[in-house]
């Protein structure tokens, strides 16, 4: 749970960053390629996390609407890629402004409870975390080069001429 905007903030440049980046180097082939019938493609994925940027911040107070909502995935990944920073810049400065530190700890109705406001953070956070690893296993059982997210990939490894872990 954070308890300082700017933690959060923080926090979040850096986890939309990655989530950016990740989008990024999907290649328009496998944009909606599902590798299984129980699995989500990278476009749907690509756009629940989009989606979760207007539907948690509607839910907890950060905007008016849900302007996404019942909207389909857009048809590209550089569109869905342009509306995912778009919404995350919106939430970012919506958090700025309507929240503050000592407001983090004030409830609000999510999804049927009762969440602290630093909860809701702390789960927008963690949530994009959950469905970026979701996406690099969908990508290398597509046989697509995965970006290192918290450190390097099996194929940053090798481009820098060392063995990757196994």
């Amino acid at each position: 749970m954070y308890r300082s905007i700017q933690d959060f903030i923080t926090d979040w440049k850096t986890e939309t960053d990655l989530t950016s980046q990740l989008f990024s180097v999907i290649p328009p082939a496998q944009f909606q390629v599902q590798v299984h019938a129980q699995v989500r493609s990278l476009a749907r994925l690509a756009w629940h996390l989009t989606q979760t940027l207007t539907e948690m911040g509607h839910r907890a107070g950060l905007f008016t609407e849900d302007h996404l909502e019942g909207l389909e995935i857009p048809d590209e990944m550089p569109e869905l890629l342009e509306i995912y920073h778009q919404y995350g810049v919106q939430l970012h400065k919506a958090v700025h402004a309507k929240w503050t530190d000592s407001s983090l700890n004030d409830e609000v109705e999510m999804y049927g409870e009762s969440w602290e406001k630093g909860k809701v953070l702390k789960v927008l956070i963690n949530h994009q975390c959950h469905h970026r690893g979701q996406m690099t296993v969908i990508m290398r059982l597509l046989g697509l080069p995965v970006p290192g997210i918290y450190g390097p990939s099996r194929e940053e490894w090798l481009a820098l001429g060392m063995d990757a872990p196994a």
